[in-house]
C-alpha cells in the first residue's frame, strides 16, 4: 500500500464539534487515494479519558496515590469500518454513528477540560491497517462535550461584598494605610459569562502601582489515603493602571477562557475549583485578597435583577 498522494480525515457533522452526554456522535471518514489502495482493515475508535497527574511536591509521600491517579476511562467504543479489502480510486467515505453514553462508574460524562494536573479529553481515531510490512496509518480528532445548561438559584448569594485594608497584611510595618472596598456580582458564575463586579479606593497614603485580578484553578487529586492539591494561574487582567483617584467606581469585567475553565467538578478522585485574587500592588508592597467562586453552565444571559442587585 502506497501512501504517496493518499489522504484521510475524521469529519463530524456538527461543526462545532460540541456535543452533549447521550446524543450520537455523527461523522464519516473520507479517503482520497490516487489508485486502487488495498488494506487491512479500517477501525474507528472512540475515547473519552481523564488523565491525573501529580505534582513534583507529592512524589514520595504518598505511595497509596499512585494508584488513585491512574486515567479515568469514561468510555470506550470501537466500530469496524471496513473488513480487509481494497479503497477504490477517487474519493469514498464510511459513515457512522456512537453513543455518548457512559455506562459503567460513574455512569456520566464530564465537561471537556484541559488543566495542568487534571485533563478530560475526548477523541476518535481511526486507524488504516496495512500488512506486516507498512506501519498503520491514523488519524485522530478531538472534539468537546458539554453539560446542558441548567437554571441559576435564584436562592444563590447575588454578590460578594469586601474590604481590603492593612488588617489583611500581616506585616504592618512598612504597609501603607488605605481601604479599598468593593463586591463581585455573584459566588455563582456560568462558564459563558463574565465575571463582574467594582471596586472603590476610599483612600490610600502610598500610590497604587496596579490593581489586578488572577483566576486560579485548584486541581486535587487523591483519595482518603492521601491527596495532592495544587493551585495553579488560568489568567490574570489588569483593572486599573497607576494610582486610581479616590472614590471613582472601577468595574471589574473578565471573561473566561474556553477549554481551561469548566463547572467545577467534585469526585471521589479528583476535583476541579476555581478561585479568584485580587491583587493590589504598591511601590513596594502587595497586597491581595482570595475568593473561593463556583463555576456552573447555565442557561443563556443571567436576568438583570441579578447582574444589577444592590447597585
Amino acid at each position: 500500500m502506497s501512501t504517496s498522494g493518499f489522504h484521510f480525515e475524521i469529519k463530524l457533522k456538527r461543526e462545532n464539534k460540541v456535543y452533549y452526554e447521550n446524543e450520537m456522535l455523527v461523522g464519516c471518514v473520507q479517503f482520497q487515494c490516487p489508485a486502487e489502495t488495498k488494506h487491512e482493515g479500517i477501525q474507528l475508535t472512540l475515547d473519552a479519558i481523564v488523565n491525573l497527574q501529580l505534582s513534583t511536591k507529592t512524589v514520595g509521600l504518598f505511595d497509596a496515590l499512585y494508584n488513585s491517579v491512574k486515567p479515568i476511562t469514561l468510555l470506550q467504543n470501537s466500530l469496524e469500518l471496513s473488513a480487509p479489502g481494497k479503497l477504490s480510486a477517487g474519493n469514498s467515505e464510511f459513515h457512522f454513528e456512537l453513543p455518548l453514553v457512559c455506562k459503567k462508574e460513574p455512569r456520566r460524562l464530564y465537561e471537556t477540560y484541559h488543566g495542568i494536573f487534571i485533563s478530560i479529553n475526548y477523541q476518535l481515531k481511526c486507524d488504516v491497517k496495512r500488512n506486516f510490512l507498512g506501519k498503520s496509518l491514523q488519524k485522530v480528532q478531538q472534539f468537546c462535550v458539554q453539560y446542558k445548561p441548567n437554571p441559576f438559584d435564584d436562592e444563590s448569594p447575588k454578590f460578594m461584598p469586601f474590604s481590603l485594608s492593612m488588617s489583611n497584611v500581616k506585616d504592618r510595618v512598612t504597609m501603607p494605610r488605605f481601604l479599598i472596598t468593593g463586591r463581585l456580582d455573584r459566588s455563582e458564575y456560568c462558564v459563558t459569562m463574565p465575571i463582574t463586579g467594582n471596586l472603590t479606593i476610599q483612600h490610600t497614603d502610598t500610590p497604587i502601582k496596579s490593581i489586578e485580578l488572577q483566576l486560579v484553578r485548584v486541581e486535587t487529586c487523591g483519595c482518603d489515603e492521601g491527596y495532592s492539591k495544587d493551585a495553579t494561574e488560568v489568567q490574570t487582567i489588569q483593572i486599573a493602571d497607576g494610582n486610581v483617584m479616590p472614590k471613582l467606581e472601577i468595574p471589574i469585567y473578565m471573561v473566561l477562557p474556553r477549554l481551561f475553565t469548566c463547572p467545577t467538578l467534585l469526585t471521589k478522585n479528583f476535583k476541579i475549583e476555581f478561585e479568584l485574587n485580587l491583587v493590589v500592588v504598591f511601590k513596594e508592597d502587595t497586597v491581595s485578597e482570595n475568593f473561593k467562586i463556583v463555576l456552573r453552565r447555565a442557561v443563556g444571559p443571567l436576568p438583570s435583577k441579578l447582574t444589577t442587585a444592590g447597585r
